[in-house]
């Protein structure tokens, strides 16, 4: 999980063997929850953008969301797996508005200064390199643009964080192996976190490259943290 290579490489293996279950995964892990926590990211953006990119879109959820709160903008939705993107593509879209692009967090095609929104559910855990990538976040927003980011939040307290490594392990495990017969399927989530910044980690790294919080919101026991960033 610390070699930028190496990680890319088990993305691609996770997420091509994950991708036929994901979307109910993703609700049983959160128990029902992942769905409202999409929908108050969304809720939390400005009301106008011309052009807004979806990081590690998977399956489409938060690009449609999208889609359908800014409906004279151009959405993309970035993703480094073909079978997640081969999913999203089979479910219904509206119109032409929304493009669905393989591509690497760390090396964002899309021109500088050109998108006014970027968002990312269970994005950024998965950077290969996570100072990249919040660089080309960065780059390809405008002036003032807005990123909002949900995620898996890992407190600054080791106890905090062998609890909540102890916790994802178990229910992550737990549903890979119903799910997949293989526990690191989904028990990779606690793993993502041992290599992951803690929280004022996390803050500092933003900061540190052009970013300002505008908004930190936690769900599921603190676990989950959805956060706004202007550049």
């Amino acid at each position: 999980m610390d070699q930028p290579g190496a990680k890319r490489a088990f993305n691609r293996a996770h997420f091509a063997a994950a991708a036929s279950r994901y979307d109910f995964a993703t609700k049983a892990l959160s128990l029902g929850g992942d769905a409202r926590w999409k929908r108050r990211l969304i809720e939390a953006l400005p009301g106008r953008a011309g052009a807004c990119l979806d990081l590690a879109c998977g399956t489409g959820d938060v690009a449609f969301l999208l889609a359908a709160k800014f409906p004279a903008a151009q959405i993309e939705g970035l993703d480094l797996s073909r079978e997640m993107l081969a999913v999203a593509g089979r479910r219904k879209t509206l119109g032409d508005r929304i493009r669905l692009v393989e591509g690497d967090l760390d090396l964002l095609p899309q021109p500088s200064a050109s998108v006014d929104v970027v968002t990312g559910a269970y994005a950024l855990r998965n950077a290969p390199d996570l100072r990249q990538a919040l660089s080309e976040i960065h780059r390809v927003l405008t002036p003032g643009g807005t990123a909002a980011f949900l995620d898996f939040s890992k407190p600054d307290s080791g106890l905090g964080q062998k609890i909540q490594y102890g916790l994802l392990q178990f229910w992550g495990g737990l549903w890979g192996l119903l799910l997949h017969g293989n526990r690191s399927v989904h028990g990779y989530i606690a793993a993502s976190l041992r290599t992951y910044p803690a929280r004022s980690q996390l803050d500092e790294l933003f900061r540190a490259c052009g970013f300002e919080k505008k908004l930190s919101r936690r769900f599921y026991g603190g676990m989950v943290e959805l956060t706004l960033w202007q550049k």
